[in-house]
Formats: C-alpha cells, structure tokens, sequence
C-alpha cells in the first residue's frame, strides 16, 4: 500500500507533455531503515511459516528452534513467497515513482510476531504532489498488477501441492475463508468442490491467500489506498469521494458477521478525518487516461472482486 499525500509540491518543468520533475532517490539512511524491517519481518514470516507446517504458534516457535533448528527451513516455504508478493507490490509502486521522477520512500515492511502473518505488509511514503491523473493512475495501479504477477504462480503451485479431504474431517483450529481465485484454481487443479470437501493448503497456498487478502483491501476505492487513486483517476473527485464513503460503510457492515476487518475500517476512518474525506488533487486535472488505462481499471475491479475475502478467518 502507500501513503500519498504530499510533503512538498515539486518545482515543474516541461516533459513528456506534462508536468515534470525528476526529484531525487531515497537517501542511503532510508534504505537501511529498509533493509533491517526486511530483515525483522523475513524472521517474523518464518516464525509464522511453522503455524502452517508444524501447527505452531508463533511464540513457541523459538523453543521448537532450539531442539530442531532446521524447522526454520520449514517455515521458509511460506515467508519467501509471502515476501516475494509484497515486495513486487511495492517495488511497483516504486517504480512507477521514479518513472515520473516523484520522491518516495523505499519499501518499510511491518514485521509483527503474531501466528498466520507474522507483518502487517508493507508500505511506501510519496512525498511528491502528483503530477497528473495519469501518473496517478500509474502509480496506483502498479503495485497492485506487479503483486497479483507473482500471487497467481504461488497460488497455483500451493493447491498443487495441497491435500483435498471430505468436509468435515476439520473439527477445530482456524478456517481461512477462500477468495473466487482460489476457489477456481482449486476446481481446476484438485477438483475441489468447499461444498463437500475441505482442503489442507500449502503454505504456498496460505502466502496466496495474504497477498490476496492484501491486495482487495488496497484496491478499495478508498481516499489514498491504491483503490482511491484508481478511481480518483477515473471518476474526478466528487465521485471518488462518494465512493470512499460507500465502501467503507460496506465494508463496516461486513465487520459485523466478522471482526476481522475492524481495526482497518478504523484506520481508513482516522485517515479520512484527518484529510477531510478527499483525495489530493493532481497538478494537472484535465488530462485524459484513454482507452488502455481505462480498460486496466476493468482489470482492477476484477482482480479486487476475485480477490476480495468476506470472512477471512473463522475459529472452530
């Protein structure tokens, strides 16, 4: 995900038929920041990994370690993965920043020590006004594709390599909710049938499923998630702010058949006090996306609609 309103508005100069200016990289502080939240979140991840292969919470995980330490190996088969989409969602993010020559943040990991995740993703800082509606569409959209690049390999990899059991043989610990995409490759793949059977998943399968995850709640068309500057792009201002609000009302209403999603609509929900519930304005308001990146935002929809979990975990 990123966070875009802007510290500073650039000097503009002419280039490429819009606003312009090449501002300069990360400064080398910002990528050490960077490299040592990798770091701490690859552990975390790791830890986490051994939830899916082992059944362990991450708070035993170290005492498992200590008597076996090669069980780090086997939590690998979730935090490389994982770590993988992430990185490809906001190295698209990034990329497309130095493209219009904005100023940003490297990617920050979030690393947490809880079971199922072990982060809470990861993010860049823009520090750039947006040039214009199309370098805001770019940069919006770019993490989002550059991530599912790498979700729909991991996923299918995962359900080859995963277990199809009568429904029912699960009669305690936690039930992960299964996006369409999931679904889909699963009938494709295993013939998996969620009405009759149930599936034990790789941990390939549950790295999918967080990207997945990660990736519908960003393109939400919500204030400054990836959603919102898609569909700022699109829609103009007016209407992306109705927007935001519609969906974050939805997805509050979802938080009563499950809690999972609470602590991220009161997020979306101090982030839309704090900036009035509007998008920043681009400096160029006028421009035209066109046709492909219009069709691109069809993409978008469709990912976030083949990707979004309505209950993501349910205990049993």
């Amino acid at each position: 995900m990123s966070s875009d309103f802007p510290e500073s508005s650039p000097v503009s100069c002419s280039w490429s038929g819009e606003l312009h200016q090449r501002e300069p990289g990360p400064p080398a502080r910002e990528w050490i920041i960077s490299a040592l939240l990798f770091g701490l979140t690859f552990v975390t991840t790791s830890f986490a990994g051994l939830f899916y292969v082992a059944g362990d919470a991450i708070f035993l995980a170290p005492l498992r370690l200590l008597s076996n330490p090669g069980l780090m190996l086997r939590g690998l088969l979730f935090s490389v993965p994982v770590l993988a989409i992430l990185t490809a969602h906001e190295l698209g993010h990034f990329l497309a920043c130095r493209y219009y020559g904005m100023r940003c943040t490297p990617p920050f990991f979030i690393p947490v020590p809880i079971p199922i995740t072990g982060t809470l993703g990861a993010f860049i800082k823009i520090k750039s006004q947006f040039i214009s509606k199309r370098a805001l569409f770019d940069i919006g959209i770019a993490g989002p594709l550059a991530g599912f690049v790498f979700i729909i390999p991991t996923l299918w990899i995962g359900i080859t390599l995963s277990e199809v059991v009568p429904k029912g043989r699960i009669t305690q610990g936690l039930v992960f909710g299964e996006p369409l995409l999931l679904r889909l490759f699963g009938g494709i793949i295993l013939g998996y049938s969620p009405e009759t059977q149930d599936m034990f998943a790789h941990p390939f399968v549950m790295a999918a499923w967080f990207g997945l995850l990660a990736t519908s709640l960003n393109l939400l068309p919500i204030w400054q998630l990836d959603g919102g500057h898609i569909s700022y792009s699109v829609f103009g201002k007016s209407l992306q702010k109705r927007l935001s609000v519609i969906a974050l009302v939805v997805l509050t209403a979802v938080c009563f058949s499950t809690v999972s999603y609470l602590l991220f609509c009161l997020l979306l929900l101090v982030l839309g006090l704090k900036f009035r519930f509007y998008h920043p304005p681009t400096l160029l308001e006028d421009d035209r996306l066109g046709l492909p990146r219009l069709l691109l935002a069809f993409v978008a929809l469709v990912i976030l609609i083949v990707s979004f979990i309505p209950v993501p975990v349910v205990v049993i």
